[in-house]
């Protein structure tokens, strides 16, 4: 039981990681009806942010936590930021009014670019990097099951975010426009609402979760990838599709349950580790199958 307890545990945390990049996918599908697979590019574009400005900060502020996380989040926020917003003036704003295919094969070539870009351009990143342990260290335990410090800031930091974001789209004017685009984007530019503005502020949003989901979790694993926002963000897709997708509930709830799938398959199915990634996979192609608008049953707008 100990054991099942402790496997829960570190899938509540890859959940919650899930979970703040499902968020990008439903906010932009929810507005432009836009699937940006570039998206989970957005999340490792955060963490290589935040290990560029450690690796040049004097030593005397990496050795203090409570200076080294905010800056590496700050500097991973504005270059995921930067990116986000160059990718929908350029690659996506033209394409608005195009057959939906065009977008989407344009949003697969956007994360090649960006992968292989980061690949090539980046010192030292045709391997894996290792990255600062920027997170609190010690561990507890609850109930027999040990539980790291760093785990539980992931988890706080990934459920406040979430809850913000929710509240921010049901009480903030820019909120009410955000839902008013989504609904019925002519009637909303009629009514004075401006939405190119709206649509650049999605794609920022999306992009300040994933950063912060990027630099998270580059510190709780020590390392990154160039190629780590392909699958994370597959897997953040599928999450999104499991709660909803257009649904903010729906995605973080989502999150944590392929987190925790993934982790429970790894763990007790028969060579469960040399499949970690196909069980998210299998978790999509059920939903798709049995439930396609999600276990939130929610339905964006069939617009004219």
């Amino acid at each position: 039981m100990t054991q099942f307890l402790q496997q829960l545990s570190n899938g509540v945390v890859l959940g919650a990681m899930y979970g703040l990049i499902a968020l990008g996918y439903t906010m932009v599908y929810g507005i432009i009806q836009l699937i940006n697979f570039a998206h989970g590019d957005i999340f490792m574009l955060g963490a290589f942010g935040g290990l560029f400005v450690y690796n040049r900060m004097p030593e005397v502020m990496q050795e203090h936590l409570l200076i080294a996380l905010p800056v590496c989040l700050l500097v991973g926020i504005i270059w995921a930021v930067t990116a986000a917003v160059v990718m929908e003036r350029i690659a996506y704003r033209p394409l608005r009014n195009a057959p939906r295919l065009a977008p989407l094969i344009t949003a697969i070539g956007v994360s090649a670019v960006i992968e292989e870009g980061t690949r090539l351009w980046y010192p030292g990143a045709k391997n894996a990097l290792e990255f600062p342990q920027l997170l609190p260290g010690g561990s507890f335990t609850a109930g027999g099951v040990r539980i790291t410090w760093a785990s539980v800031s992931v988890v706080a930091v990934a459920v406040t975010l979430m809850i913000a974001l929710q509240a921010f789209v049901l009480n903030s004017r820019t909120g009410r426009a955000m839902r008013a685009t989504a609904q019925d984007p002519d009637t909303a530019q009629l009514m004075g609402v401006d939405t190119n503005r709206i649509i650049v502020t999605t794609f920022v949003l999306g992009a300040v979760l994933a950063a912060v989901a990027g630099v998270l979790q580059g510190a709780r694993l020590g390392s990154v990838r160039f190629d780590d926002g392909f699958i994370a963000g597959l897997k953040a897709f599928t999450a999104a599709v499991l709660g909803g997708i257009g649904n903010i509930t729906g995605c973080v709830v989502g999150g944590f349950i392929i987190g925790i799938v993934e982790v429970m398959a790894t763990q007790y199915l028969p060579r469960g580790s040399g499949f970690a990634d196909l069980w998210a996979f299998v978790v999509l192609i059920l939903v798709l199958v049995f439930k396609p608008n999600g276990l939130f049953g929610e339905q964006v707008a069939t617009r004219a």
